[in-house]
């Protein structure tokens, strides 16, 4: 597995493999092209059908400008090799074509894993990572990271550290990254914090046409009647999801965790128990570096793509991630985290992705918030109930891949299924 790192990156929203990716291949091909006159960047698949909404074609002109940059939406069947989230860039010079290049906006992905009917198959290409969305150029060497983790599942994991001894993954961590992860790990939390301060202090409509407020603080002010614990615990966590969630939709600096559509998830809870627990910035980064492995090992089994498995890969694996990382910040042992993982993730199966009109709105910050709350439930019943489980990790990421390949592509991110479909219909009545 790679490092860690590659679960958190820093970058603008709504979208790691919409926004963030093109960013990056249109700044590659640019570069590629310092002589060109003119540039044409066909979208296909995923990126054709809710580029709009992710503003895909606001940010290929802004990396592209000044020179002259035409954006085509394609309805074509994208061939069997395809990822659903490919683009063709054109270079032009004196309106010609004077070269193309395609790149498949891979968010996060790892497709070796996949079966072909969702990956549609074709040979791994080189790819470009860094901060932002990672993108692919099939054909090309693989020039992504080295490997850091020799184990590639739980079982394999929990093994290791028994046989060392180990009894935190976040140690598992360390050993693996070096001491200089605890850095890293910090910038990242200091980040999550900024985007939940700037989210709780807006107010106003989101872009996008859709006319959704602003929720975060209204509901971080609230002060109901009844203000009994659990309300109040509820309270605080959703605003906090609302907080980055919206940053995220409004186009704000957050950090993927896995990915941009649920980057709200893990730092609400996070930030909720160092608010009720008085946890140093630290020990959350230790919840940090247990939440990383498992996004991890989901990247390498299955996906964290919306577009490749619908958004258990994307809500679902937050969670999974944030429950995890309460169970290390509570103290609970290997096979405690392990399951707080697991129940969060078995309880996100088959979770659609149907964004309305493309934007990472709706039903996308309201899911952010009840994800978290669903993680604080499956840490809590990990502690009571672990020696009880029939299911492992591996187990249920193995059927959430499964899950995804047999959703319907309507369901993965095309705005063509669920509540997308059922809101159009309804606005143009």
């Amino acid at each position: 597995m790679k490092s860690i790192r590659e679960i958190y990156k820093t970058g603008k929203g709504p979208s790691s493999s919409h926004t963030m990716g093109p960013e990056r291949a249109a700044n590659y091909f640019k570069n590629a092209h310092p002589q060109a006159d003119g540039f044409r960047v066909i979208l296909y698949g995923s990126l054709s059908k809710t580029g709009v909404g992710h503003g895909t074609d606001r940010v290929l002109r802004e990396v592209l400008a000044p020179v002259p940059t035409e954006i085509v939406f394609s309805d074509g069947a994208l061939p069997a090799s395809a990822h659903p989230n490919t683009m063709d860039l054109i270079a032009l010079k004196n309106g010609a074509e004077a070269d193309r290049l395609r790149v498949e906006s891979i968010g996060g992905v790892h497709s070796q894993h996949l079966d072909a009917s969702i990956r549609f198959g074709g040979e791994v290409g080189g790819s470009v990572g860094g901060d932002g969305g990672d993108i692919r150029i099939p054909g090309q060497t693989d020039s992504e990271s080295e490997e850091v983790y020799v184990e590639h599942s739980f079982a394999e994991i929990a093994d290791f550290c028994k046989w060392r001894y180990i009894q935190t993954l976040s140690d598992y961590v360390e050993l693996n990254e070096g001491p200089e992860i605890w850095a890293f790990l910090l910038d990242v939390w200091q980040t999550m914090k900024q985007s939940i301060d700037e989210g709780l202090s807006k107010t106003g409509v989101l872009p996008g046409g859709l006319n959704v407020q602003r929720k975060a603080k209204y509901l971080y002010e609230q002060h109901p009647d009844d203000e009994n614990p659990a309300m109040k615990e509820f309270q605080m966590i959703a605003a906090y999801a609302y907080a980055v969630a919206e940053q995220n939709a409004d186009n704000g600096t957050i950090v993927t965790a896995p990915t941009c559509g649920a980057c709200g998830v893990l730092p609400a809870v996070l930030k909720y128990a160092q608010v009720t627990k008085g946890f140093t910035d630290e020990q959350v980064c230790r919840g940090l570096a247990t939440a990383g492995i498992i996004g991890n090992l989901t990247k390498t089994n299955a996906s964290i793509s919306g577009a490749e498995c619908g958004c258990q890969a994307e809500i679902g694996t937050a969670c999974s991630m944030a429950a995890a990382a309460l169970a290390e910040l509570y103290h609970q042992n290997l096979d405690q985290v392990e399951y707080a993982a697991e129940v969060a993730m078995e309880h996100h199966l088959g979770l659609t992705c149907d964004p309305i009109c493309g934007l990472v709105q709706i039903p996308c910050i309201e899911r952010n918030a009840v994800a978290a709350v669903r993680a604080m439930n499956a840490c809590n019943l990990s502690y009571f109930l672990t020696g009880s489980r029939n299911i492992s990790y591996d187990m249920v990421c193995r059927a959430m891949r499964e899950t995804g390949v047999n959703l319907d592509h309507r369901f993965r991110e095309t705005s063509e299924g669920g509540l997308a479909k059922l809101y159009n219909r309804r606005r143009k009545q």
